[in-house]
């Protein structure tokens, strides 16, 4: 994921807070973080702690090829996966891989844990939606109980003699609850594997795991705040265990002018809607996504005996009131309590909007670095909206941004941390200004510039540049595109404060 920042932020190649360095050990292990867009529909931010950058390489190159291959297998967008393969066979048992019997395995385990609340022939309901959407108009009762009635029929029957999977039905399926998570699992250890890596940190669209000797801080979104650079509702710092995130507020469809999540209950029909995020930290990676996903649709009381049975597993859940529902031992995982804005809230903002130029169709596409800051009439700086991290010496690329903010984005931490977040599309990211400046004090109405300078590793470079006249009148401007940037644009508006 990304880390944006709303005070001036910090990242430093090699760690020197002895993060990354195996107890007892002095050997310099540097810290090499890689970011690609349109891996499993998302983003990916890559972390690897080795002693030299061919380490790294090699264990960039072994994330990514471990991360196709479970995608060949067990993709249900992609036609020509095994998965989708076996889709089409009916009542024929057919011998699968190992990992696509142990993924089917697995949610049989837990549509029974969860009483039905995580099922994988919920895309009948899903779709269900969509095309309620699409018509402009709830779905009747009857469509609603007949895709119930589908789901609750059998889907597939394993046998674990001849490790052979038979499928029994024709209602869609998809193995999203907790795929990611066990895609992501395997690509770390992958990573892990190779000599010379001390630890690394798979983040794909906000759900991660932390192997090997690093204690990392990770920033838990706000759903109320969809901002990229949105203060984080609470941190925590995690050690060779995983964290998934689920919640409704990046995907759903919008009827009527209503929200519905795109997470669905199963067993009702219906979208969930009494929890905006559940945030999972366990030992095991798809524990830990299996976690998230049900508690957004299991209710509270629910979630905290089916948690009780997984050892080691904590959570954070916010309902749809703003109620925090923390396991005993969150409070050990916090680093401190939880964060408060930086910044109070004008009585405008201004959101710009971004997405990354990736060809159609293009997978592991590595994303260019990003920063965006406002500038007064006279081009004094006034706020450091965002930088996408990475690596110091190609941070220098951004020319403009590293002249104003070069020498002080060290001051904060937790520049390096990462974020858990509800997934979102790949290549489209909102950021948020709320009028202040950098020292948190509200500007006076008048005209600003916002600057967005893009760069990529000894590549090409743009910035783009708009005036706009904050004078608490709301404007939407769309900004010209380049060969790094498809589409811009700035959306001031009266603020909303987080809500």
């Amino acid at each position: 994921m990304l880390r944006f920042f709303s005070i001036l932020t910090v990242f430093l190649v090699s760690i020197s807070n002895g993060k990354a360095f195996p107890p007892g050990s002095a050997k310099p292990y540097r810290l090499f973080v890689s970011h690609y867009e349109n891996i499993l529909g998302t983003s990916l931010e890559l972390k690897v702690s080795a002693g030299s950058a061919v380490a790294s390489e090699k264990a960039e190159a072994a994330v990514l090829k471990e991360i196709s291959r479970l995608s060949d297998i067990l993709s249900g967008y992609d036609p020509h996966s095994e998965f989708s393969q076996w889709m089409k066979t009916v009542q024929t048992p057919v011998r699968v891989s190992p990992e696509l019997f142990e993924v089917l395995g697995l949610f049989d385990q837990w549509r029974v844990r969860t009483d039905g609340a995580l099922d994988a022939s919920a895309e009948v309901i899903t779709k269900l939606w969509k095309q309620a959407a699409a018509n402009g108009r709830l779905p009747s009762d009857a469509d609603l109980a007949q895709a119930v009635n589908q789901v609750k029929q059998p889907h597939w029957r394993l046998d674990n003699i001849g490790r052979t999977a038979t499928h029994l039905s024709n209602a869609p399926l998809i193995l999203n609850s907790f795929a990611k998570s066990y895609i992501i699992r395997h690509a770390a250890d992958a990573g892990r594997a190779i000599d010379g890596v001390d630890a690394i940190i798979v983040n794909i669209g906000g759900d991660l795991v932390i192997s090997g000797h690093v204690n990392e801080t990770v920033l838990i979104s706000d759903p109320k705040d969809d901002a990229e650079n949105a203060d984080p509702i609470d941190q925590v710092q995690v050690s060779n265990q995983a964290v998934a995130t689920s919640g409704n507020y990046r995907r759903g469809e919008l009827i009527a002018g209503h929200w519905y999540s795109h997470i669905v209950d199963p067993r009702t029909g219906q979208p969930a809607g009494q929890i905006l995020s559940a945030t999972v930290v366990a030992p095991n990676a798809t524990d830990a996504g299996a976690l998230a996903t049900a508690f957004n649709v299991l209710s509270p009381e629910e979630s905290v005996r089916l948690a009780a049975t997984i050892p080691g597993a904590q959570y954070l859940i916010i309902t749809a009131a703003g109620n925090r529902i923390a396991s005993p031992g969150w409070k050990d995982l916090e680093t401190k309590a939880p964060p408060q804005p930086a910044h109070v809230p004008g009585n405008f903002e201004l959101l710009v909007n971004l997405e990354v130029n990736m060809q159609v169709g293009a997978n592991n596409y590595k994303r260019p670095y990003v920063a965006v800051w406002v500038e007064d009439e006279d081009h004094s700086s006034v706020r450091a909206i965002s930088v996408w991290r990475g690596e110091t010496r190609y941070l220098r690329e951004l020319k403009s941004w590293y002249l104003r903010y070069g020498d002080t984005y060290r001051s904060d931490a937790n520049f390096g941390s990462s974020i858990t977040s509800a997934t979102r599309p790949a290549g489209k990211y909102t950021l948020k200004w709320d009028g202040n400046d950098d020292q948190g004090k509200p500007v006076k109405p008048g005209k600003y510039i916002i600057k967005i300078e893009v760069a990529r590793e000894h590549g090409t470079y743009q910035i783009m540049r708009q005036e706009i006249d904050c004078d608490n009148q709301p404007k939407f401007i769309n900004l010209t595109g380049n060969v790094e940037i498809s589409s811009a644009s700035l959306d001031y508006r009266k603020s909303t404060n987080g809500q």
